[in-house]
């Protein structure tokens, strides 16, 4: 009798069609729509402006709608009111908002700021003579945040609230 010296001769064979092949298909396709989507940036930081107007006031607020953590994000409020502005105005957000914020800095930076829990109160003084008020955050997101939040932004003029944003920032992994 003529021994086999083969070490194949146990493996079993390749079935075609079987459910593994249909499986490891499957998953090298999601594999690469998510490399796809990855590559085109769509996991990258998309920024949304909100646009709210009130008793002759403009508030435009440009913050990151989905982002992730470690990325630079925008964070702009721009307020435009014809004929210029009063000696201060007054920017209110949800103060919980910020925790997921690095921050490098306000531009321009308060002249005062305050909190009552819910909010933080951003005293700016004015120029006058300008129809626009510009105030950037320079921020990202932090390391280790992995949630995202919702934040209301006010327009306090002379302590009456003119306008009010909502937005939403979306966090991806």
């Amino acid at each position: 009798m003529a021994e086999s010296l083969s070490t194949l001769d146990d493996v079993r064979p390749v079935e075609t069609g079987s459910a593994a092949q249909w499986g490891r298909g499957v998953g090298i396709a999601v594999l690469l729509v998510v490399v796809v989507l990855g590559a085109t940036g769509f996991f990258g930081v998309r920024s949304r402006t909100t646009t709210v107007a009130s008793d002759g006031y403009t508030m435009s607020v440009t913050y990151p709608q989905s982002a992730r953590a470690g990325l630079d994000v925008p964070w702009r409020v721009r307020v435009h009111h014809p004929g210029g502005f009063p000696r201060q105005i007054t920017l209110a957000v949800t103060r919980s908002y910020f925790h997921m914020f690095e921050t490098q800095g306000w531009y321009p930076d308060a002249d005062s700021a305050s909190s009552d829990g819910t909010f933080i109160y951003f005293v700016f003084d004015t120029r006058s003579g300008t129809d626009d008020f510009v105030v950037d955050y320079d921020t990202y997101i932090q390391p280790g945040s992995q949630l995202g939040k919702s934040a209301e932004v006010k327009l306090i003029i002379g302590g009456r609230q003119v306008a009010t944003a909502s937005l939403h920032t979306w966090l991806l992994p």
